[in-house]
């Protein structure tokens, strides 16, 4: 099998590649995943140039150079006249270059500039609010559309919840109340719907790099497979409808992030979402979880998951990982020992951590 072949979906550099290779590899999964949320797929060319940016060859703005030119080419038009591959395409290498970037200001301003910087050249409208109201007919609501903001206030709502969620103080709250504020503040953002078109992927994008500056190792699996149902749910958290007794909830958006930052393995079903959906049994399968972070704190639980994926890590890979102190690692790792969650094995220089 051809090397071009056999890496196609990048699945051999998450497994076997080296740390540069498979970080690389991660982040085009989930930037080509999170197309899926406006029903949009990617070329083979995106994907062969995503190869040779994770092989290395090429950087990654040469790698939309590329992008850019293959557009203007001929056989190009002519092949995807009608369809949304090219915006797929720009946008899916936009999104990786973003998640490469280590700089991120909590502000609205952020969500702004990531909108502006995908879609600039597909929009007309990019890193511009939307002047008019609107409505989308949405398939988990049977045809029904989420409340969303005026457009005349679009600027308040967004100041209130910066506002709002930078007065929260995370290191107050275990991880698990820490990961339901976190959906409430997403969802929150994304009911505003700043912007035309690209509300979604923005605000994915937003999410991402947001809660990296909380030092968590974030799987690529639920953007790179489930990205559709993270609209849904967003959707399903901001939908009420009292006559039919259906309410807003972030329950479902809650498993998706339950899933990417505490390793569960919560099923992950758009039908669970729709409103006429009827359980088959009243008795519902507890989360599986590969974590146990009810009595941790937001710090403890990033390390718990970046221990589980490097288990050599010294603690000052671990404090350059989370964003703080060899000192405030040193503290953490004796918390997680003492509440019997990992064990040193090895000794001091040779070991490992073993995450139970």
């Amino acid at each position: 099998m051809a090397l071009e072949e056999r890496y196609l979906d990048f699945d051999e550099y998450i497994r076997q590649g080296e740390p540069d290779k498979r970080e690389k590899a991660a982040i085009w999964q989930t930037a080509i995943g999170l197309q899926a949320v406006d029903g949009l797929t990617t070329s083979d060319y995106l994907k062969e140039t995503a190869r040779r940016h994770i092989e290395g060859e090429i950087g990654i703005d040469e790698a939309g150079q590329l992008i850019d030119s293959y557009y203007k080419s001929k056989d190009a038009r002519l092949e995807l006249t009608g369809n949304r591959t090219e915006e797929a395409d720009k946008v899916s290498q936009r999104i990786t270059k973003l998640l490469e970037e280590q700089t991120f200001v909590f502000a609205p301003g952020e969500l702004v500039s990531i909108h502006r910087r995908l879609f600039k050249g597909v929009y007309d409208h990019a890193g511009k609010f939307r002047s008019y109201n609107i409505t989308k007919q949405e398939w988990v609501l049977d045809g029904e559309t989420v409340l969303y903001s005026g457009f005349d206030l679009i600027k308040d709502t967004l100041d209130y919840d910066f506002a709002q969620e930078k007065a929260f103080d995370y290191t107050q709250v275990s991880a698990e109340e820490a990961v339901r504020h976190i959906a409430r503040f997403v969802s929150g953002i994304w009911q505003i719907h700043p912007f035309g078109e690209g509300n979604t992927r923005t605000t994915a994008v937003f999410a991402i790099k947001y809660l990296r500056k909380f030092g968590f190792f974030i799987t690529n699996d639920p953007f790179k497979e489930h990205s559709w149902y993270f609209r849904n749910a967003l959707v399903r958290a901001n939908y009420t409808n009292i006559p039919k007794k259906i309410y807003s909830s972030t329950e479902w958006l809650e498993l998706f992030f339950r899933n990417m930052l505490l390793g569960e393995q919560n099923e992950l079903r758009n039908r669970y979402l729709h409103t006429r959906y009827q359980p088959q049994s009243a008795t519902e399968e507890s989360p599986k979880c590969k974590i146990c972070t009810l009595n941790c704190t937001l710090e403890e639980s990033a390390v718990l998951a970046y221990l589980k994926e490097n288990p050599r890590a010294t603690q000052k890979e671990i404090a350059v990982h989370i964003r703080k102190s060899e000192r405030t690692v040193k503290t953490i790792t004796v918390n997680l020992t003492n509440k019997n969650l990992i064990e040193r094995k090895n000794g001091k220089r040779n070991g490992y951590w073993e995450v139970k």
